[in-house]
Order: structure tokens, then C-alpha cells, then sequence
């Protein structure tokens, strides 16, 4: 080799050298610092806020769901006997309390629905028996109308025969109350009589004077003492 080409080729190898070294001081381009956010930095704070908000509002269905089971179970201890409602019961308690209770009432009812029928048997019953009487009463009425009889006695128009009848004792109107009215209407008796015939019929015939100036009607004189009849049956 020649003097001169050895300087020459270590230079060639110096520089390759420093060429070696200067670029194994650079970095890599794996580990340069990166000045955007990573994708999945954003990506994993959105569904982090997602799931809260989930989480919030299906907190907020289950305490409403409870508020409404609590009101629920709030009503049926209200139906409850008053000695149980003061009585601080738990869900299952009230839950038994209300299956001891449910047959009591309907116990309860089926006596009362009996009752009913009962009231309303015996409230039918009486009306009929109304209907019976108010019928009677008005056939008793229609028997009276030829039960009570008056006729003037000659021509003089001054006294007046009557005759009343009516079946037993206690039916109609008994004597006395008859002859009150009569005296009120200005007649004296002059004659009685009374007699029993068939079928335990009584019958009154009455003699009376006609006192004063009055005429008597003899159609209205029958009137008031049909009255008389009807305020007794």
C-alpha cells in the first residue's frame, strides 16, 4: 500500500463512524411524543357517561317502582280492622292479615245479604197485608152504604126513623157514639131498639124528633152517619 492512500482511508473510516453515531442518537420513530388525543381516550369517556346516566335513571324507575308497591300495600292496610291498621305491619304481615280478613268479611256479607232478604221478605208480607186490609176496608165500606138507612115517618116531616146494623158487637159504630152526632144535629131520641139476626148482625132502630125549625135532609143525615162507619174501620 501506498503511503498517501492510508490517510485516505481512514478518513473514509472516520466519517463513516460519525455517521453511525450521529444516528443512533436520533429516536425512533415509535417513541416521538404524539400531540393528538388518542381515539380511544374520547371513545372510553363517552360510554363512561353513558353508563352513569343509565345507571341514574334506573335508580330513579326503581324508587318510583317502590313508591307505588308502598302505596299499594299502603291502601290494602287501610281496608284492614281499625286494631291492625295501628299496628306498624311489614309487606308479608299485611299480606296475612289481609287472607285472615277477606273470608271474615265475606262471611260478613252473606249475613248481611241473608238479613236483607229477610227485611225485604217481611217488608213484602206487611204490604201485602196492607193491600189485604186497605181492600177489606173498602169492601166494608161499600157493605155499609146499605147498612145505614133513613126515612121520615108520616107527613108532619118532624120525625125520622134509623135504622143502622152492622155484623158483632165491636164492628161499626157503637150506639152512643151515634147518638151524640144525632143530638148535635139537633135530634131527640124518643125510642130505642136493637135485636140480633142472622149471621151475629146487629140492628139499631132509632125514633127521633126533629127539635126546632129545621128541616132535615135526609140524604145527608145518611152521610154523617156513614162517616161514622169509616172512621171505625
Amino acid at each position: 500500500m501506498l503511503p498517501s492512500e492510508e490517510p485516505i482511508s481512514q478518513e473514509l473510516n472516520n466519517i463513516n463512524g460519525e455517521t453511525e453515531t450521529s444516528d443512533s442518537f436520533l429516536p425512533s420513530p415509535s417513541s416521538q411524543p404524539q400531540t393528538g388525543v388518542p381515539d380511544s381516550t374520547l371513545s372510553g369517556g363517552t360510554l363512561g357517561d353513558a353508563t352513569i346516566v343509565n345507571k341514574l335513571n334506573h335508580n330513579a324507575s326503581e324508587r318510583d317502582r317502590r313508591k307505588k308497591i308502598n302505596s299499594l300495600f299502603s291502601s290494602l292496610r287501610s281496608l284492614l280492622p281499625a286494631a291492625d291498621q295501628t299496628k306498624k305491619l311489614s309487606i308479608p304481615a299485611t299480606v296475612s292479615h289481609m287472607l285472615k280478613y277477606i273470608p271474615e268479611l265475606q262471611k260478613e256479607l252473606e249475613k248481611l245479604v241473608q238479613k236483607k232478604e229477610e227485611l225485604v221478605s217481611r217488608t213484602s208480607r206487611q204490604d201485602e197485608l196492607v193491600i189485604k186490609s186497605g181492600n177489606k176496608r173498602k169492601v166494608a165500606i161499600k157493605k155499609s152504604l146499605s147498612a145505614v138507612s133513613v126515612s121520615l115517618v108520616g107527613n108532619t116531616d118532624r120525625e125520622v126513623l134509623i135504622q143502622m146494623s152492622s155484623v158483632g158487637v165491636d164492628e161499626g159504630p157503637s150506639l152512643s157514639e151515634a147518638l151524640i152526632k144525632l143530638e148535635e144535629d139537633g135530634l131527640l131520641l124518643l125510642n130505642a131498639s136493637t135485636f140480633q139476626s142472622f149471621g151475629e148482625r146487629v140492628v139499631y132502630n132509632l125514633h127521633l124528633l126533629v127539635q126546632g125549625t129545621q128541616n132535615i135532609e135526609v140524604e145527608m143525615l145518611r152521610e154523617k152517619l156513614l162517616s161514622l162507619y169509616e172512621k171505625e174501620i
